[in-house]
């Protein structure tokens, strides 16, 4: 009973089939979510080969692989419905990161250094762009972002590099996390279309 009014039978229904398609999409998002993480983590493992040899002849520590895999984090938060997801995928993939070995010189503050940058994609993807191209504005900026967070927070917490060396890191991460923005705002439009929410 609701307002003193007896639902029917097919109002129960109805009630219910919403509710479970709720529950039908969390859990396919959530799955969508976790393989994201594991995909962003893959791919970075993968080209860290070719990346490395790049980064060592410019003389810094990183700054392209980062953005490939952060690049999964905001196809993620793009293509579901949850306002934090990249902030919660950006933990899980530290964590995951953590547990295959892929800790770079991070160390143990691998989840930390994905959660920072998950939480700078969700305050990009809140940016309230609605013109025809939004959603793809906000996918290559939110790349971006977090690209250049990450990249600072490696410096503070673990490379102090001097200033010369540090411009061309924050350049290249940049850089990189533009191309990596551009790619996944292409994949959000070509699998949803621009929504503007």
């Amino acid at each position: 009973m609701k307002d003193g009014i007896i639902f029917s039978e097919k109002e129960k229904k109805v009630s219910r089939s919403a509710i479970t398609r709720k529950i039908e999409r969390t859990g396919y998002e959530c799955i969508f979510m976790i393989l994201c993480c594991v995909a962003g983590v893959l791919a970075k493992k993968a080209i860290n080969p070719a990346a490395n040899m790049m980064t060592d002849f410019l003389h810094i520590p990183g700054g392209i692989s980062t953005a490939l895999s952060l690049m999964f984090l905001v196809m993620g938060a793009g293509l579901t419905n949850g306002r934090w997801n990249a902030g919660i995928m950006g933990l899980v993939q530290g964590i995951s990161a953590l547990l295959m070995g892929s800790v770079g010189s991070m160390g143990v503050l691998i989840p930390v250094a994905y959660f920072i940058p998950g939480v700078v994609i969700d305050l990009m993807m809140l940016l309230p762009l609605k013109t025809p191209s939004g959603m793809r504005v906000k996918a290559f900026l939110a790349n971006l972002a977090s690209s250049l967070s990450a990249a600072l927070f490696a410096d503070v917490m673990v490379f102090h590099l001097p200033l010369n060396v540090l411009t061309v890191y924050i350049l290249v991460a940049a850089l990189s996390g533009a191309v990596c923005g551009y790619a996944a705002g292409e994949v959000i439009n070509l699998t949803h279309g621009d929504k503007n929410e």
